[in-house]
C-alpha cells in the first residue's frame, strides 16, 4: 500500500500535462501512486497519459468512456485509490520539488491527521510567482494536530481539493465524493474541514497554481456559473444532517454570501442577460440560508446589501464612491509624506552646509532598535575613553526605554536626525544608515557589524536570490563606500567581510565590542541578572536561540520546549529567545520557558544562562567567549544550508555537542554530555579559532584608534590568562565539593546515541 494516492483529472490539458506528471514522479518521496483519469480529452492527453504508464509502474492510467467534467473524473480516481493519504493535482498545475517529502514528514510528525493543508503559490503566464496572501493561516506554531475550532481562521485559505491530504480512511467512512459542475471544490473542502477530527498545517509551498492566460474554467462565461447555488446547497445539507456541526452555519453563510456576489461582480462569468436571474437565486439562497442574529462584519455589509436586496445598480454607484475615496485619501497622504519628506530634505541639505562638529557622535543598532550589541558598546566607550565627545542614539520611540542615560536620543526620520547625520563627526552602526546619508568630508563612519558569519552574507548572496530577497547590490556596495572602519572578531571574518563587501575601508581586528562584558562581569552580576529574569535559584538555565530561516516564511521554533523539558525535568529552565526579526515569542507559554525575546540584552541573558542551544546562529561564536557549555541542534542543516549558503559545516567544527534532533538533544543533556570533557574540548578549538580577541577591552582598542588616533594599543589577553565570568551552575558547589547540576535523571524511554563529529 502506497503512502500517497495522487489523482490527476486531465482534459485538454495536452500542453500542461508533461511538466504535471513530472513533478510528481520526480519527487524526491517516492512512494506513492499517480492515478491519471483521461476524461475523455479530444486532444493527446491520453496518449501521454498512456506513455507515462508505461514507463514507470507507480502510473495507474484510467480512460473514461465520455467526458464526465472534474469533480466525476476526480471520483473514478478515488474508485481506484489505495494510499493511505489523498493527494488531488489539477493536471496544469505542478508539486514543488520535495513537496511529498515535507508532507510525508508533517503528517508523520502531527500522528496522522484526517487533514493537512499545504500552501501554494500562483504562477502566471507572465513569469511572476505570488505565494498565497493567506498563508499566515498556516503556521505551524502552537499545538498540532487541532480542530477547525481552534483554528477557524483557514476557512479563509482558498477553498480547493489541491492544496490538503486527506486520509483515505477518512475520507471513505465520511463518504465523501465530488458533485458535478463547477465549484465542485466546495461541497467537498467544507465537509471535510468541519468533520475532520484532527488538523494539521504546513507551512511550505507545495503547488504551483497555474494561472492560464486564456482557458482558465471559471474565467469563461457560462451558464456554469449557476451551479454554485447546488453546490452551497449540498453544503448546508451536509450541516443539517450533523447537528454537532451547526455552530458552523454563520460562518458558512458569510462565505456564501461572499461567493455569490463575487461571481456576480467578475464580469466575464455571467453571459449577457443572466444577471438579473442569478441575483434573484442569490436572494433566494440569502433568505433560505441566514442565521438570524448573527452580525454581519463591517468590510462585509457592502456584498450582503447587493445579495440580500439585489441592488445591484447602488452597489455599483456605492462601490465606485468608495473607490474615488480610497483614492483620494491614498493621494492625499502620499502627498502629505512627500511634502514632509521634501522639507526634511531641504533641512538635510542646508545643515550639510554648516561645520561638522569634531565632538559628536551618532550611533544606531538594528534599524532603530535600543541601546545594544557593538555600537551598544562602543558608545559607553566613548563616554568613558572620550569624553568630550558627546553621543546621540538613534531609536525608535517604541525602543526608547532600552537607552540608558548618557547618549542624547534622536527618532528616525525627524529633523534631530537629520541634523546628526549632517554634523556629527562619528557615525557607527551595526547596519547601513539612510540610504540618503551624504558622507562628508572629515567624518567617520564605524560599521561594527552584528556578528561572526557563518552564513552567505554580502555579495555572495547573489548566488541564493531566496536568501537575498531582492536585495539591490549595487546599493548595498554605495553604503560599502561610506564605510571608513569595520570592526572584526578574528580572521574568518575579516577575510569574508573583506571579500563580500570591497570597499576602502580599514579592518579593525579588535574583537567584538559587546563581548567586552563577558570578562568583566562578576557572579555578583550573574545572580542579579536570574534574579530579575526570575531564573529559580538551584536551576540550570539554558537560553535558546534558534536563528532566521530564509526558507520559511513563518517562523517556529524547531524544538518542542515543553516536552523538552517535560524530559528533563524541574531543574532546568529554558530562557526563549526568537530572532530579532521575529515579533513573536520563540514558543506559546509554557511553564519552566522564560520569553526572553524582548530583552533588551542579549548579552545579560547569555550572562544569565549556563548554556547555550542554537542552530546556526551567531550568537555562538560569543557564546564562546564565556567559555561555557554550547550545545548545537541542526535537524534541518541540509535545507538551511541550500538555501542561505554557509561558509563552512558547522558540524565538523562545532563548538560543543551536536543534536541531529530533538530526541539526540534531551539525551546531551540528560547524560551530562553537554558539559562533557569532549564537549569542553570542542569549545576550546572553537574559542582559539573564533575569539583570538575577545579580551575585555576590544571597544578601547577600536576608541583610541578611531577617536584618540592612538597606534599602540592595549595588547590582547591570551586564552590561557582570560577568566570570563563562570555561570551560576559552575560556581555552585555541593558539599563534598562536587559541582551541582552535572548530572539529572535519565529521560524516561528510550536513549538514542549521541551524534558528535569534529
Amino acid at each position: 500500500m502506497p503512502r500517497f494516492s495522487v489523482i490527476v483529472p486531465a482534459y485538454k490539458v495536452q500542453a500542461y500535462l508533461h511538466e504535471c506528471l513530472e513533478s510528481v514522479l520526480s519527487q524526491s518521496f517516492a512512494d506513492l501512486e499517480l492515478i491519471v483519469v483521461d476524461d475523455r480529452s479530444p486532444d493527446a492527453c491520453g496518449e501521454i497519459i498512456d506513455e507515462f504508464a508505461a514507463r514507470d509502474t507507480r502510473v495507474r492510467a484510467v480512460h473514461l468512456p465520455e467526458n464526465v467534467g472534474l469533480g466525476q473524473a476526480r471520483n473514478a480516481g478515488l474508485e481506484r485509490a489505495t494510499g493511505d493519504y489523498l493527494l488531488f493535482l489539477d493536471s496544469d498545475d505542478t508539486l514543488t520539488p520535495d513537496a511529498l517529502r515535507a508532507i510525508a514528514d508533517r503528517v508523520r510528525e502531527t500522528d496522522e491527521p484526517d487533514v493537512l493543508v499545504y500552501d501554494y503559490a500562483s504562477t502566471y503566464w507572465s513569469g511572476e510567482t505570488v505565494r498565497n496572501q493567506f498563508a499566515a493561516q498556516l503556521s505551524e506554531e502552537g499545538t498540532a494536530p487541532f480542530r477547525l475550532e481552534d483554528r477557524p481562521g483557514l476557512l479563509r485559505v482558498l477553498m480547493v481539493a489541491w492544496n490538503k491530504a486527506y486520509r483515505r480512511e477518512f475520507v471513505e467512512g465520511l463518504g465523501l465524493t465530488f458533485p458535478s459542475g463547477y465549484y465542485e471544490d466546495t461541497p467537498w473542502t467544507y465537509p471535510a474541514l468541519m468533520a475532520a477530527e484532527s488538523l494539521a498545517t504546513l507551512d511550505r509551498v507545495c503547488v504551483h497554481y497555474r494561472q492560464r492566460r486564456r482557458g482558465n474554467i471559471l474565467s469563461t462565461t457560462s451558464r456554469g456559473h449557476f451551479d454554485v447555488f447546488e453546490q452551497y446547497d449540498r453544503v448546508f445539507a451536509f450541516v443539517e444532517q450533523r447537528p454537532e456541526l451547526a455552530h458552523w452555519r454563520p460562518v458558512l453563510f458569510r462565505r456564501m454570501v461572499d461567493h455569490l456576489s463575487t461571481v456576480f461582480t467578475k464580469r466575464d462569468r455571467l453571459p449577457r442577460g443572466s444577471r438579473a436571474e442569478f441575483l434573484r437565486r442569490a436572494r433566494a439562497h440569502y433568505r433560505r440560508y441566514r442565521t438570524p442574529g448573527v452580525p454581519v462584519p463591517l468590510r462585509s455589509r457592502l456584498r450582503h446589501t447587493l445579495v440580500h436586496f439585489g441592488v445591484h445598480r447602488t452597489y455599483r454607484l456605492l462601490q465606485a464612491g468608495m473607490t474615488v475615496r480610497r483614492r483620494t485619501h491614498k493621494a492625499v497622504s502620499k502627498l502629505a509624506r512627500a511634502l514632509r519628506a521634501g522639507v526634511l530634505q531641504a533641512h538635510y541639505r542646508v545643515q550639510l552646509k554648516l561645520p561638522l562638529r569634531a565632538d559628536r557622535a551618532v550611533f544606531a543598532a538594528y534599524w532603530g532598535r535600543g541601546h545594544s550589541c557593538n555600537p551598544g558598546a562602543l558608545e559607553a566607550a566613548f563616554r568613558a575613553f572620550a569624553p568630550q565627545v558627546r553621543t546621540a542614539w538613534i531609536a525608535r520611540p517604541e525602543h526608547r526605554s532600552a537607552v540608558p542615560p548618557g547618549p542624547r536620543q534622536v527618532r528616525p526620520g525627524t529633523a534631530a536626525y537629520w541634523t546628526a547625520l549632517a554634523r556629527s563627526k562619528y557615525l557607527v552602526n551595526n547596519v547601513n544608515f539612510d540610504r540618503r546619508l551624504v558622507k562628508r568630508p572629515g567624518q567617520v563612519f564605524v560599521q561594527t557589524q552584528h556578528g561572526t558569519p557563518l552564513k552567505h552574507m554580502g555579495l555572495d548572496l547573489q548566488e541564493r536570490p531566496a536568501a537575498a530577497r531582492d536585495m539591490d547590490f549595487a546599493e548595498l556596495l554605495r553604503g560599502v563606500d561610506k564605510w571608513d572602519y569595520v570592526v572584526s572578531a578574528n580572521r574568518h571574518t575579516t577575510l569574508t567581510w573583506e571579500r563580500v563587501y570591497p570597499g576602502r575601508y580599514e579592518t579593525l581586528e579588535y574583537g567584538y565590542p559587546r563581548n567586552d562584558v563577558f570578562q568583566r562581569a562578576t557572579s555578583a552580576d550573574v545572580a542579579r541578572l536570574r534574579e530579575s529574569l526570575g531564573i529559580p535559584r538551584d536551576t540550570v538555565a539554558v537560553l535558546y536561540a534558534p536563528t532566521h530561516r530564509d526558507y520559511r516564511r513563518v517562523q517556529r521554533s524547531h524544538l518542542d520546549l515543553e516536552r523538552v523539558l517535560r524530559r528533563l525535568g524541574p531543574r532546568f529552565v529554558i530562557l526563549a529567545r526568537a530572532h530579532y526579526w521575529q515579533e513573536a515569542p520563540a514558543g506559546r507559554p509554557v511553564p519552566g520557558v522564560i520569553d526572553v525575546t524582548d530583552h533588551p540584552s542579549v548579552e545579560s541573558l547569555c550572562l544569565a544562562s549556563d548554556a547555550l542551544v542554537t542552530d546556526y546562529s551567531s550568537l555562538m561564536f560569543d557564546y564562546a567567549g564565556l567559555d561555557r557549555p554550547i550545545v548545537i541542534h541542526a535537524d534541518d542543516w541540509e535545507a538551511y544550508e541550500a538555501a542561505r549558503g554557509t561558509y563552512f559545516d558547522l558540524r565538523g567544527c562545532p563548538p560543543g555537542a551536536v543534536a541531529r534532533s530533538e530526541e539526540e538533544l534531551i539525551d546531551i543533556f540528560a547524560t551530562g554530555h553537554w558539559r562533557g570533557s569532549r564537549s569542553t574540548q570542542l569549545r576550546a578549538a572553537f574559542r582559539e579559532r573564533f575569539c583570538p580577541y575577545d579580551d575585555g577591552r576590544a571597544a578601547e582598542r577600536v576608541v583610541r584608534r578611531v577617536v584618540l588616533g592612538e597606534t599602540r594599543l592595549p595588547p590582547v589577553v591570551p586564552l590561557a590568562e582570560r577568566r570570563p565570568v563562570p555561570s551560576a551552575a559552575a560556581s555552585a558547589t555541593m558539599p563534598a565539593g562536587r559541582p551541582a547540576l552535572a548530572h539529572v535523571p535519565p529521560p524516561a524511554g528510550p536513549v538514542l546515541p549521541v551524534t558528535d563529529r569534529r
